[in-house]
């Protein structure tokens, strides 16, 4: 901002609400407000004292009703009524006035001494979870400036293998951290009919999807948001891999392919009843493609879980028993009962997320942190220590 301007900046979300706030901060920023506001008397904002509240009109007729409050000598807050024409009417007045506007992340990146500490603050506004929202809360309070201060004063103490042990422990906590806010992708696929449906709805624990007995219901790809153990997930349900002459089919078992290679887990389902629950035919459900006369393997990014859906409608005789107790077998559920879902939702958290950080731990959680890490591993592997330092001090400033 420059010297002498009074910026306005809205604090509430774009969109309808009950109230809306906008703050109006510089040297004039009283003055500028005083133009418009009508208030149950006629002195002047600066003359009023700092945090009391005043109620008015934001023009002398037929003016919107306001609550003001000014917070500092430069800083003044400007309460309206939530719906788009009044922010927007209060808004024009004051750039006409001369006032500038300026996004509410750039202000509030402004007010923190550091870019970790800005960046955690955005997220938090973005934060799904308790859990991840405590993470971010924690780097906001300075547990990942204290490791990057811990690293620097190793390296200043030439105490290199402790610099860098640091830095892989940060690193390997990063994939946690670069889905605080995004959602992690898991796509369950598999042949047709084999459950995908039920289990997506098991785990959300409400119907998604919908389910019906006959093969190839699922065409397009269903997605739906939740949340495992307090992390964002994204769940998608595809069309059950097969060959199919229908256009509709195919089309929707193309969409499940190319979702596989995007995810970042897979859930393999296959039909307890008539598989001989083999890991390597949870692969086989991949292989479908077009060409009528055999399967091949696609590519998957991502981790892999195996799963045999419906263990409901094994026999109850001792072959089966044996299946349900092998713990080397994939995992074993049921839609129906709940059998296996606590487990399969274990399973991916723990495929996905790996040693969970616990409260305090610093985390990593932005792509521009992360390289930085990444290359300052290199710095001090090459024996060039002081580019640690230059690589790690911007994040402290």
């Amino acid at each position: 901002m420059k010297d002498g301007a009074v910026q306005v900046v809205r604090l509430t979300p774009e969109g309808r609400g009950a109230v809306a706030v906008l703050l109006v901060e510089g040297p004039a920023a009283a003055e500028r407000i005083d133009r418009h506001f009508f208030g149950q008397t006629a002195a002047r904002l600066a003359s009023r004292p700092l945090n009391r509240i005043l109620h008015g009109h934001w023009g002398e007729t037929d003016g919107e009703d306001v609550v003001i409050c000014r917070l500092s000598d430069t800083a003044v807050e400007v309460q309206c009524h939530g719906g788009r024409l009044a922010v927007d009417r209060i808004a024009s007045d004051l750039l006409e006035a001369g006032c500038e506007s300026a996004s509410w992340c750039k202000w509030l990146t402004a007010q923190e001494p550091s870019t970790i500490r800005a960046e955690a603050r955005l997220l938090l506004a973005q934060a799904r979870t308790e859990r991840t929202a405590a993470i971010l809360l924690d780097q906001y309070s300075g547990a990942l400036e204290a490791a990057l201060a811990r690293i620097i004063h190793a390296i200043e103490a030439g105490r290199a293998d402790e610099a860098r042990a640091e830095l892989q422990t940060l690193l390997a906590r990063s994939a946690a951290g670069l889905h605080l806010v995004e959602p992690w992708r898991v796509v369950l696929a598999g042949p047709p009919n084999v459950g995908k449906s039920s289990l997506i709805n098991a785990l959300v624990g409400y119907r998604r999807s919908i389910v019906y007995d006959q093969p190839g219901t699922t065409r397009d790809v269903v997605t739906v948001t939740t949340a495992i153990d307090g992390w964002p997930i994204e769940l998608f349900d595809t069309a059950g891999l097969r060959v199919s002459d229908d256009p509709l089919e195919s089309a929707g078992v193309e969409l499940a392919r190319r979702q596989l290679d995007a995810a970042d887990c897979v859930v393999l389902v296959g039909d307890a009843t008539n598989t001989r629950l083999q890991p390597a035919v949870g692969v086989q459900a991949l292989a479908c493609t077009r060409q009528p006369e055999g399967c091949s393997p696609t590519g998957v990014s991502g981790a892999i879980i195996e799963v045999y859906n419906k263990c409901d409608l094994l026999p109850l005789d001792v072959e089966a028993n044996r299946l349900l107790s092998d713990r080397s077998l994939p995992l074993l559920t049921s839609a129906v009962t709940g059998e296996g879902i606590p487990e399969l939702a274990a399973a991916i958290v723990r495929r996905l997320v790996g040693i969970a950080p616990q409260p305090g731990d610093a985390v990593p959680f932005a792509n521009s942190q992360i390289e930085r890490f990444q290359h300052a591993i290199d710095a001090v592997d090459h024996g060039d220590l002081p580019r640690v330092r230059t690589l790690l001090e911007p994040l402290l400033r």
